[in-house]
């Protein structure tokens, strides 16, 4: 994990997914440290779960950059990506929800284990939660092993918000960032509203975040 003690850090506006800028914490070590154990699972099939913001597509980017493979879409999956499979070792399915093509992610999901590949899927809630129509594809989804990304503990809270007010050179006292994360929901997506409604006032104000800024932001 990178070092906090600074003030401000020069990191690019832009996001990135790099290896070095994923901060590990007690929230999401146990998912870091697992798909970092590839090939070595207990199964070939994975669900990371965890909240929006909550570093899921971060994680798979580590994971593809370092063991390589194909990263898809599940709101644009077709019929064409099952070629593109049978072609990778390691598949990402993102943003799993309901509104699926049930009889494509099946044949999917039977291509990745009869040809002993690795499947990771990421979702907001566990997909075997999911009441799907197709019994059989109830089944598949109970065979994945299932990891979550925690609600933000204090460090990583501490590192997502001077990361990404850095990103965007806001200059800030470590002891503001303390006082925030005392009086912030324990929510990535608040944390993320916060950081953007602070980025819009010091554009307007043009001037140091101070604590008047900062209790005007959480007070909405």
């Amino acid at each position: 994990m990178r070092e906090l003690d600074q003030e401000i850090l020069k990191f690019n506006h832009d996001q990135n997914f790099k290896y070095e800028d994923f901060y590990v914490s007690k929230s999401n070590e146990h998912v870091f440290n697992f798909i970092n154990k590839w090939p070595k699972w207990e199964k070939n099939f994975l669900n990371i779960i965890g909240e929006n913001f909550s570093g899921k597509t971060h994680l798979v980017n580590i994971f593809l950059k370092k063991f390589s493979g194909i990263k898809l879409n599940t709101d644009s999956l077709n019929h064409k990506h099952l070629q593109e499979i049978k072609i990778n070792q390691n598949i990402v399915l993102e943003n799993f929800n309901e509104k699926i093509d049930e009889k494509l992610v099946y044949s999917l999901f039977n291509l990745i284990d009869q040809d002993n590949k690795y499947l990771i899927v990421t979702s907001l809630e566990p997909i075997v939660d999911i009441n799907f129509n197709l019994v059989d594809l109830k089944s598949r989804a109970k065979n994945f092993l299932l990891y979550n990304i925690e609600k933000p503990d204090d460090e990583l809270m501490f590192a997502l918000l001077l990361k990404n007010l850095s990103d965007r050179q806001i200059l800030i006292d470590k002891k503001l960032i303390n006082y925030i994360i005392k009086r912030i929901d324990r929510s990535y997506g608040k944390i993320f509203d916060f950081i953007y409604k602070i980025d819009q006032l010091s554009l307007i104000k043009k001037k140091s975040i101070d604590l008047k800024i900062i209790n005007k932001v959480l007070g909405e």
